[in-house]
């Protein structure tokens, strides 16, 4: 509060953001921050990372979003409606989304009976490196990826900054949960 007018604030408030896009933490501090600061470059751009981490905030109504699976098929998230769905964010050079695998393939086959789906959208950039890791770890909800990487049409539309993440929409489609692990 006592420090509104400077820059450093909105290194701060950067920090707060994190990789995780918690805009939670970062919203109460950027609120209190003077015009003048809010209109500089770096201001601006953090208005815009905040804007963009709301889209995955627990309350939210998460976007829709199409992506094509491993055949082409465009495969959109508003498909699932009426189902609790976890979207996913991996990749298969990923190691700590590889070691989560085994905790994804155990809650699919618990919860896949019961109003709940899993969609993996994958920030990978080589199609056969992405296949091959979902057969290795026995991946059988649906998978998606554009294959830009960090490019990631999905994944810039959420404000994904680092893999795994992870959030749950409910059949309405509203964010009930994020990074879950």
């Amino acid at each position: 509060k006592a420090h509104t007018t400077s820059p450093i604030s909105l290194y701060l408030i950067k920090n707060f953001l994190g990789y995780d896009m918690d805009v939670t933490k970062a919203l109460p501090a950027f609120s209190l921050l003077s015009d003048s600061l809010l209109k500089t470059e770096s201001g601006k751009k953090i208005q815009e990372m905040i804007e963009v981490g709301k889209r995955s905030m627990v309350g939210a109504t998460a976007p829709d979003f199409s992506q094509p699976d491993a055949d082409g098929k465009m495969i959109s998230l508003s498909s699932f409606k009426g189902k609790y769905v976890l979207i996913d964010f991996w990749a298969s050079w990923c190691v700590p989304c590889r070691a989560e695998s085994p905790n994804l393939v155990k809650a699919y086959e618990r919860f896949k009976n019961s109003n709940f789906e899993i969609i993996g959208v994958t920030l990978d950039e080589k199609k056969d490196k992405w296949l091959k890791a979902v057969k290795e770890d026995n991946y059988t909800w649906p998978q998606v990826g554009d294959m830009k990487g960090w490019e990631n049409a999905a994944a810039l539309q959420f404000g994904v900054l680092a893999v795994p993440f992870n959030m749950i929409v409910d059949p309405n489609g509203v964010v009930v949960a994020r990074n879950l692990r």
